[in-house]
């Protein structure tokens, strides 16, 4: 399953979370090896753009409260389809009442 995920941290002063990046970073590496997180984008300021592909919604709701742990933030998360299925849908034609 395919999630965009956008992260907002928390307000503080960006010096007072070196150690935390630090480790954030360790772990998001760790994440892209392993295959859940397939891009990354860096927001201007503070925060990141992800596109996490995972199993469930369970590993999802794991990755968010990592993630949190290490960089206080809200998160606001979209469930994504690929292109190439929804390019199946239209070129059939197909009825969204009749999937």
């Amino acid at each position: 399953m395919l999630f965009l995920v956008i992260s907002t941290p928390r307000a503080e002063q960006p010096s007072s979370m070196r150690s935390r990046q630090k480790a954030y970073w360790v772990w998001l590496n760790e994440r892209m090896q392993e295959g859940k997180v397939k891009h990354l984008w860096n927001k201007c300021g503070r925060g990141a753009v992800v596109v996490a592909d995972l199993p469930s919604n369970e590993e999802l709701h794991k990755l968010i409260n990592q993630w949190q742990e290490l960089v206080p933030a809200t998160f606001e998360v979209t469930p994504l389809v690929s292109k190439e299925y929804q390019e199946r849908i239209a070129n059939a034609g197909t009825n969204p009442m009749q999937l």
